[in-house]
């Protein structure tokens, strides 16, 4: 017989049904950044940026935490979003389109070349000047953005685009951290770095003994990302190497997983009437939950850590995170003069021009001299889309430009510059690519 749904899943229906579409997390990306535009440039606007430079504390013994509402979304909760990319990624590289050695140099080099020709683009512009010292700004892509337009793209986009896509900005994010800390950081913290490097071979250690509990995982994975915050260096990247510590084998394998499963089973249905409440069965409680446990073992860490924390940074942390970072106030501004200095000039030709000539460049010259191989389904047309695509700076780009400008006129102008080749790349490349996957290659 078929059970009568009760209310309340009839009335969050609609909801769910939203939350397992594709596109669901790149149509809340984009609502939470157009309300963080119009939010940072109505009457209200300073209750937008009195918000987020609110300072929370966190005071534990002789450790204390205090940030900003905005660095506690950047350098904490987007932690979370690189740690289940950097899952993704550990998946493909071992059993996915990544596997191959060929298949993974594809990505990395497109990274390499979405990183140098865009710098040299800004360097050209605004060489001479103290302008030049915001080189580091078009070199990065913002991850979230380009992940929510692809999923806005649906099912259409073949696998191995997406994987190549999302790797190449996860290397080209790293390769921007790295410059962040080499180039933009004032301070490093030798001791702390030390101390990141420790638990980083703990977690190795831990790995290869066995150690399958998630609870081990998180505790070291919070001590990691407290010494990488301490270090001076972005506590993203952090995120991403606790992602391939975590093991990728299962306590049981498949036959042990059917044979446990099917005894339960007999034992479940041998232990009463069928259409009995299980709450009157203790011993049929006490299936249930042997079963669930059995499901636990079959199921790898990484894909239990994916699963669980995958919905938490679509339909969460990535919507707060553009809330918090895409409302940049632009009333009071001479938009024709900023469009037209050499600092915009520079941000705009080397995240537009410069990503999506660097990255297809890059990418044919590696699979020129057979050292990649374009994915499977995917042909240079999709790959250069891509390219276009990853011009999409935005965050990450505005993060650097505040490192790099003390001058508030430069930031300014810088911000202007990041925000149109944003949207330019970001329109262009959703109608490049979708003209691309209704055409057959």
């Amino acid at each position: 017989m078929t059970r009568k749904k009760e209310p309340i899943e009839v009335l969050l229906k609609p909801i769910n049904d939203f939350l397992h579409k594709e596109a669901s997390g790149g149509i809340l990306l984009i609502i939470f950044t157009v309300v963080a535009l119009i939010w940072a440039n109505s009457p209200w606007s300073d209750s937008y940026h009195n918000l987020w430079n609110t300072y929370i504390s966190i005071n534990t013994g002789d450790l204390s935490l205090k940030l900003s509402f905005l660095h506690w979304i950047n350098d904490g909760l987007m932690v979370i979003f690189f740690f289940v990319v950097g899952l993704e990624i550990k998946r493909e590289l071992l059993v996915g389109e990544l596997s191959s050695v060929k298949k993974a140099s594809l990505p990395v080099a497109g990274a390499i070349g979405g990183m140098l020709v865009p710098a040299l683009f800004y360097v050209f512009f605004t060489s001479g000047t103290e302008a030049v010292n915001g080189w580091g700004i078009p070199m990065a892509t913002d991850i979230a953005f380009v992940v929510g337009i692809l999923a806005i793209l649906g099912s259409r986009v073949p696998l191995g685009l997406k994987v190549f896509v999302v790797s190449l900005a996860i290397a080209d994010d790293i390769g921007a951290v790295l410059v962040i800390a080499i180039f933009y950081t004032s301070q490093i913290s030798i001791s702390a770095l030390l101390a990141a490097a420790v638990i980083l071979v703990l977690l190795g250690i831990v790995n290869k003994l066995g150690v399958k509990s998630l609870i081990i995982y998180s505790t070291l994975g919070l001590l990691l990302w407290l010494a990488v915050l301490q270090s001076g260096i972005h506590a993203t990247i952090a995120g991403v190497l606790l992602a391939f510590t975590i093991p990728v084998k299962a306590r049981i394998n498949t036959k042990r997983f059917s044979e446990k499963t099917k005894d339960l089973l007999d034992k479940f249905n041998s232990a009463g009437e069928h259409g009995e409440n299980v709450l009157t069965n203790e011993n049929r409680q006490t299936d249930v939950m042997a079963i669930e446990e059995n499901c636990k073992k079959i199921l790898t860490p990484l894909q239990r850590f994916e699963h669980g924390l995958h919905p938490w940074s679509s339909f969460l942390i990535i919507p707060l995170f553009a809330l918090a970072n895409a409302g940049v106030t632009l009333t009071g501004m001479d938009l024709g003069a900023a469009l037209t200095s050499s600092v915009s000039v520079g941000i705009i030709a080397g995240l537009f021009l410069g990503k999506q000539f660097g990255i297809f460049a890059f990418a044919w010259l590696a699979v020129k001299i057979k050292l990649a191989s374009l994915p499977e389904g995917v042909s240079w047309r999709k790959i250069y889309g891509g390219g276009i695509l990853a011009g999409i700076g935005f965050t990450m780009s505005l993060f650097i430009a505040g490192l790099a400008f003390t001058d508030d006129s430069l930031l300014n102008l810088a911000k202007i510059g990041i925000l149109t080749a944003s949207l330019i790349a970001g329109v262009v490349g959703y109608l490049f690519l979708k003209a691309s996957l209704s055409k057959t290659d």
